[in-house]
């Protein structure tokens, strides 16, 4: 934990402090941020508070001592409900505005952890709580010059074995060879173990109707197979085994021949440059330090989609946060399932990945881009043209 950084960014948001609370473990985020290793339980609530000026303080529980130990400040003890509320009480003594983990509407839902009683709570001792959305992606979201490097050689594995995989369904398909979609699942996982990658689920392999499917992954009891003439999508996630790595998301798609119809290559050609809108928007901000807010990106990629006469077939957000965790704590380019008014953070890193779905066929082109201090940059191979395998 940065105690000065944390503390400088409170002032300049104008915040009085930020409130972490956590019981049985509820959020993980909170213990990334603090630097603190969960200790057994915790069965009993702790909180603890960094105000924009002078020493923190924290609460704990008398049979659970030590949860918040290696923390800096004074540890207020309690046991019963009302020296619980008195110990609060200090802890906010003199603050107007307090951030929590806590998302108004549920606006950000990565974010909103607080339940909502415990807000109620600390509302009762005359405090306004505001979301800690901004101040998460701040100390949370944001890569180190190390992390940027594990995300860029996971791409250059990622990618690898990803043509790798098109090759297989080539070589399947031009031969007349059997091939089911969860065998090039199968090939995938063991290419990302043999290159020191790991992932918490996928690959996407989803063949005509099934790549219409966002979420689609096929299993050995729901496979279907790949033949001459078929649809592919195929969207592949992974990070370098190794702590404090990040993650490298993509998704390409494919024709299974050498003659698509002119609806895969209309939808194809929309999908591709609605992507390429948001490059295009967030490329142009960046460099002149305009503030630029994720449903801004949503905004430029889906009005080419909209302009196509596809919009009822777009049905998600345009990119996701990306970090240690494939769905990261920053901004979400999104003005779709969510209106996401966070700014794009220097030295933060997102999807953008516009789809069209249609009943047959569905196409997602996805890529990562990764924002500096002054620039930003798609990490890996761009996909130009409709693959034909």
């Amino acid at each position: 934990m940065n105690l000065a950084e944390i503390q400088q960014e409170l002032r300049k948001q104008k915040l009085d402090g930020w409130l972490f609370f956590d019981h049985h473990l509820r959020d993980p985020l909170a213990y990334r941020i603090l630097g603190l290793t969960p200790g057994k339980g915790p069965t009993r609530r702790w909180y603890y508070m960094i105000p924009a000026e002078g020493e923190p303080k924290g609460m704990e529980h008398r049979i659970e001592r030590n949860q918040l130990a290696g923390l800096p400040g004074e540890k207020i003890l309690y046991s019963s409900w009302t020296e619980q509320l008195a110990a609060l009480g200090k802890l906010t003594a003199g603050m107007k505005r307090v951030a929590m983990a806590y998302s108004p509407m549920c606006a950000v839902p990565y974010v909103a952890i607080v339940d909502a009683g415990t807000v109620e709570l600390v509302r009762s001792l005359g405090v306004e709580v505001v979301t800690a959305a901004e101040l998460i992606q701040i100390f949370e979201a944001r890569w180190t010059p190390a992390a940027l490097e594990t995300h860029l050689e996971a791409g250059r594995r990622v990618d690898k074995v990803r043509a790798a995989a098109f090759e297989l369904i080539r070589q399947r398909t031009r031969n007349g060879a059997p091939l089911q979609e969860v065998e090039v699942k199968d090939f995938v996982r063991k290419g990302f173990a043999d290159a020191g990658l790991i992932t918490d689920s996928g690959p996407i392999v989803g063949c005509n109707a099934n790549a219409s499917n966002p979420h689609y992954e096929p299993s050995a009891e729901a496979t279907s197979p790949i033949r001459t003439g078929d649809w592919v999508l195929l969207d592949m996630w992974a990070k370098l085994d190794q702590p404090g790595a990040v993650y490298y998301d993509i998704t390409w798609t494919a024709f299974c021949g050498d003659t698509p119809s002119d609806l895969m290559r209309r939808v194809f050609t929309t999908v591709r440059d609605a992507r390429d809108a948001a490059i295009a928007r967030v490329q142009s901000a960046i460099p002149r330090g305009e503030t630029l807010r994720g449903f801004e990106v949503d905004d430029a990629c889906r009005a080419v989609i909209i302009q196509a006469g596809y919009a009822e077939f777009f049905t998600h957000r345009t990119g996701h946060s990306i970090g240690v965790e494939v769905h990261g704590t920053g901004a979400n380019m999104d003005n779709f399932e969510t209106h996401d008014e966070r700014r794009v953070m220097p030295w933060s890193c997102f999807s953008v990945e516009p789809g069209i779905y249609l009943p047959d066929f569905g196409v997602r082109l996805e890529i990562d881009m990764f924002v500096g201090d002054n620039d930003a940059r798609v990490t890996g191979e761009i996909q130009r043209e409709m693959v034909l395998l």
